[in-house]
């Protein structure tokens, strides 16, 4: 029969996210679309030679997560990278650092990957440790915010900073006593030269510079770049996402991807962005306006501008309204001055084009805000969905500017201290108790009429959807007193579904299980609204599909 489906999910739970129709039991799709959504009955009548039947066997049936801020390229080619995340002391740092210096004897850059900044507790990190760690092999490693990294004498030396080097704002190489660089290397530009010795050069463009590969890459330099990405996208496939905002770009990643997509298709949706650096001119927002009108389809989008307002608190470079608790002197260096942003908003919302920018402090916060507000009262107020990024701490002040400005709120559930085993310390110290109302202020922002929408920041966070939704439902204060930021289930899945959507202009075409809309969705091993919080993680999903097409199967 014609109108048969070409795949029909069956015996779940669909949470639709359709406030008209909240829940189903089955979904049929056919070209990639869905075309019924309803009683297992009525759906089976869809049925033909062919449908492939998927049996939820009584699971949660949801919306393709949509993972709202992520870096793609560069967290595929970390996935090879030394994993750290949870080694504390420096017993356990050294016996994984040689384990895994001794697995690959032919490296020409050791890499490691998600160390806390207390990994050594109170004491911090120095080249001096990382020697007698590994003496002989270049070696560095970086926070899980990627905001810092550290260094060995040789890695330093390799990459010719042992004695330092002149940076821009907001970029550090800490130095020591005894003249010489002391390993820790704060933002970018300090640590990319370290960085470049791995040979990952290029999956660092999008992020380090927004620049194109000079020289281009050969035909196997490119084929190995698309293997990365593929790595990447499946990655993303196995979590249960069918769209990514990814939160860095250049045109190479935009090629890699089309590439991917002409050769097999893409088993996700993937939006890139051109990355605006405070070393740039205005005049290369052409490149921007370009890579929009380039690349604007379904599965393969351009159109937004992102932006880094400032760095992390960690490392004392996020900018502030009012000084660091534990540094009464200092408020960050940003990396514009306000009137430079608000000369580049200015600019890019005049072209039309989506802006998403970087901000942790309360400070780097205010000023994005007041460059939006710029914007409007410069080109006139238009549907433009503004997002600031991260938003770790805010002003109360500041709270009812995104809905008066239409501004999104774009924030990550594995973030504050204390979920998802991030330490406490050093960001509640550095916050210091009078900001922690305001910190991570999900709830808040919610409650003052912003949009709200969830992401993981991969590879700074885990990847997983469903750990962000756990994070964000056991969210707890830091102290008595301090407001609930915590979200409930349906809001949490809306935040990585709904929202998602609408962050990109698409809420009329996924988001939601609807009949007409985009066929993303994913297939989980349980109840998801049976289960209890504690034990959300232990919910995993079995089967994506995304354009009706099977892109993960446990």
């Amino acid at each position: 029969m014609s109108s048969a489906a070409d795949v029909i999910v069956t015996n779940s739970r669909v949470l639709t996210m359709d406030e008209g129709n909240p829940t189903a039991e089955a979904v049929a799709i056919k070209d990639g679309v869905i075309v019924a959504i309803g009683d297992r009955k009525t759906i089976e009548a869809f049925k033909g030679y062919g449908t492939k039947i998927v049996d939820a066997q009584g699971g949660s049936v949801v919306p393709g997560f949509i993972e709202a801020h992520m870096h793609l390229f560069s967290g595929a080619a970390e996935l090879a990278h030394l994993q750290l995340a949870g080694v504390g002391g420096f017993e356990a740092l050294q016996k994984a650092i040689r384990a895994y210096a001794q697995s690959r004897p032919d490296a020409k850059m050791l890499v490691g990957q998600g160390v806390d900044y207390t990994v050594l507790g109170a004491e911090r990190v120095t080249r001096h440790h990382l020697d007698a760690i590994l003496p002989d092999r270049p070696f560095c490693m970086a926070a899980p915010d990627h905001h810092t990294m550290w260094a060995n004498t040789a890695a330093l030396q390799m990459a010719d900073i042992l004695h330092g080097r002149t940076l821009g704002p907001g970029n550090e190489i800490v130095m020591g006593d005894d003249g010489l660089a002391a390993g820790e290397l704060r933002e970018g530009e300090a640590f990319g030269p370290v960085l470049d010795l791995a040979g990952e050069s290029r999956v660092r463009l999008g992020l380090a510079t927004g620049g194109e590969p000079d020289p281009m890459p050969t035909a196997a330099e490119r084929a190995a770049d698309r293997d990365i990405m593929r790595r990447g996208l499946a990655w993303c496939a196995r979590h249960g996402i069918t769209s990514i905002q990814n939160m860095d770009g250049n045109f190479y990643q935009l090629e890699l991807l089309a590439e991917i997509e002409t050769e097999e298709g893409l088993p996700c949706r993937v939006q890139v962005p051109f990355h605006y650096k405070n070393f740039m001119t205005l005049d290369m927002l052409d490149k921007a306006s370009m890579m929009a009108e380039c690349y604007n389809g379904e599965w393969l989008s351009s159109g937004m501008v992102k932006v880094f307002y400032d760095g992390v608190l960690d490392s004392w470079t996020a900018v502030m309204v009012e000084p660091y608790a534990d540094r009464p002197d200092w408020v960050g260096e940003p990396l514009f001055t306000p009137q430079q942003f608000i000369d580049l908003a200015v600019a890019v919302d005049r072209r039309g084009l989506q802006m998403a920018v970087h901000s942790i402090g309360d400070g780097a916060v205010r000023a994005v805000l007041d460059g939006y507000e710029a914007a409007q009262k410069a080109n006139g107020r238009r549907d433009s969905r503004h997002r600031v990024e991260h938003i770790e701490v805010v002003t109360a002040a500041d709270v009812p500017r995104f809905a008066e400005l239409g501004v999104i709120a774009s924030m990550q559930p594995p973030h504050p201290p204390g979920a998802m085993g991030f330490p406490l310390e050093p960001t509640v110290s550095r916050i210091g108790p009078a900001r922690w109302p305001l910190s991570y202020a999900w709830r808040t922002l919610k409650n003052g009429g912003a949009r709200i929408v969830f992401a993981s920041d991969w590879p700074v966070s885990p990847i997983d959807p469903i750990l962000g939704i756990q994070a964000a439902v056991l969210r707890k204060p830091w102290a008595d007193g301090d407001p609930d930021q915590s979200f409930s289930l349906q809001e949490s899945l809306a935040a990585y579904t709904v929202e998602g959507a609408y962050a990109e202009f698409m809420e009329h075409s996924k988001g939601r299980l609807i009949s007409g809309y985009m066929a993303d969705l994913v297939v989980l091993s349980a109840d998801i609204e049976r289960t209890a919080p504690e034990a959300l993680h232990t919910v995993r999903p079995v089967t994506t599909i995304c354009g009706g097409k099977i892109t993960y199967q446990a």
